[in-house]
């Protein structure tokens, strides 16, 4: 079974989400332009053995007009989990920037994977 982080709600400036599909709960990265977000937090749900409520924090501070994508990944593999977009400002139909930014972290993601595979095969 694979691991899955899938998006419950987000009230009160906190993003949360329930990961299934493990018996451990692995150690979280959020990420918002190539930046560590901290205060991710996640706790077993009682009676639902493998079930976890994840909750990130969106910094008030990270806010600003336009697109703010967050990626949450295993910090281990740096395996992308979930992901969330926060749009301020004016709304654009068919906005394509959050797209965009997420293409950016994925691949900066990618590059940081490629590196440490070139360090650990040498």
């Amino acid at each position: 079974m694979a691991v899955e982080l899938t998006r419950t709600k987000v009230r009160a400036g906190v993003w949360e989400g329930m990961l299934t599909g493990t018996a451990k709960p692995p150690l979280l990265s959020v990420t918002h332009l190539s930046t560590q977000v901290a205060g991710a937090e996640i706790t077993p749900v009682p009676g639902a053995p493998g079930q976890y409520l994840v909750r990130v924090p969106i910094p008030v501070e990270l806010l600003a007009d336009g697109v703010q994508t967050f990626v949450i990944s295993d910090a281990a593999t740096d395996e992308r989990l979930a992901s969330f977009t926060v749009a301020t400002g004016a709304a654009m139909d068919d906005d394509i920037r959050a797209e965009l930014t997420l293409l950016r972290e994925e691949l900066d993601m990618l590059k940081r994977a490629f590196r440490r595979h070139c360090v650990e095969t040498m």
